[in-house]
């Protein structure tokens, strides 16, 4: 199965606002979007794509001249913008320079080299420890709770990198000020052991069992986890100033509710958006990234034409999937993908999020 995916509303806003919105993004500069800061440049990189893909060798992105303004543009900011992830360990390792931890992924250096002045949530962070509470029942929580507007307050303000146990990684050394205007939040692989059917009917919003609940509750299913999702769209449709970056949840090595976790994951880059016009909101496919390597474990199969993908290629946005596997195909001693895994999904990522912060922007 292959398809081309581009960011929902895309359309519209290319054809229907055109030039005007062009002109409009100019003038987000002065409302808090992003503040002149340190403007980095890309470095270039020598190392030839198929070496990366066997070696799992990350190659920064880099400008494509002469691109048209109605294509997708993979640049990076022009100036510095400030992203705060919430994650756990899976996004800790995903983060963390290689030297600081054996899974590494490099995500963060990668960021900063791509003008993001990342920050972090963690265990133990923010009002009432809600950085504990990562689940997809959580995010209820988060954002549509009645303590939403506390923990977001927090959220947005918060400039500290919160590595926890999960190892550094590099970032600007200038704070741009200013608020967290990108937001990127991830559930860990316990979330991909989704329970139900795909053709389960999602509960009405107000009666949804899993709201706050953890991946372990009995009510942690694939139709309640839709309507989570659904939800979310009310906070985000309401904050048009910031830009929400949906991570899906690893997969698990065990392929058993493995057809669930593909079911899930394929309504969010599908359906999930459907009629939703604004530009602040995108899913980055984490989980179908990490279901093909490149013929072993420890190799990854970072562009190549084949294998399961989630990237910017050839002026478009991709979502690929030409193997048929729903686990983890990055093991490492458990669910946790190792180095090769993470560091094919920083370099199909980083590109990505190029091209909807430009979007958005």
């Amino acid at each position: 199965m292959e398809s081309i995916v581009g960011f929902k509303g895309r359309t519209m806003l290319k054809t229907a606002l055109g030039w005007f919105c062009v002109l409009l993004a100019a003038c987000t500069v002065g409302v808090g979007i992003e503040t002149p800061a340190v403007n980095l440049p890309v470095p270039a990189r020598t190392v030839a794509a198929s070496q990366a893909a066997e070696s799992g060798t990350l190659l920064t992105p880099t400008r494509v001249e002469g691109l048209p303004e109605a294509q997708d543009n993979p640049h990076p900011p022009p100036t510095a913008v400030k992203l705060i992830f919430i994650h756990h360990s899976t996004g800790g390792n995903w983060l963390a320079d290689p030297a600081a931890n054996e899974l590494g992924g490099d995500l963060g250096r990668v960021l900063m080299e791509n003008n993001y002045f990342v920050s972090a949530t963690n265990y133990g962070w923010g009002p009432f420890n809600i950085g504990d509470r990562t689940d997809i029942g959580h995010w209820w929580e988060w954002f549509n709770g009645p303590l939403s507007a506390v923990y977001q307050r927090a959220l947005y303000k918060e400039s500290e990198q919160n590595t926890g146990d999960f190892g550094a990684w590099p970032r600007l050394a200038q704070d741009p000020g200013g608020e967290n205007v990108i937001v990127m939040f991830k559930s860990c692989f316990p979330n991909s052991a989704l329970q139900g059917s795909p053709d389960d009917r999602i509960p009405p919003i107000g009666e949804n069992p899993l709201r706050g609940e953890a991946a372990g509750s009995e009510h942690h299913t694939l139709a309640n986890a839709k309507g989570i999702y659904i939800e979310l769209l009310e906070a985000f449709r309401s904050q048009p100033d910031k830009l929400f970056i949906v991570i899906s949840a690893p997969p698990l090595s065990d392929p058993a509710w493995g057809a669930n976790a593909r079911a899930f994951n394929d309504w969010l880059i599908h359906d999930w958006l459907d009629g939703y016009t604004l530009p602040n909101v995108a899913v980055f496919d984490y989980y179908n990234v990490l279901t093909s390597n490149g013929g072993d474990s420890k190799t990854n199969d970072l562009d190549r034409e084949e294998g399961n993908h989630h990237r910017w290629r050839q002026g478009s946005l991709q979502h690929v999937q030409t193997v048929q596997n729903d686990s983890l195909a990055y093991p490492s001693w458990d669910d946790h993908p190792n180095r090769a895994g993470n560091q094919k999904a920083t370099q199909e990522f980083v590109a990505w999020l190029n091209v909807q912060y430009n979007i958005w922007r």
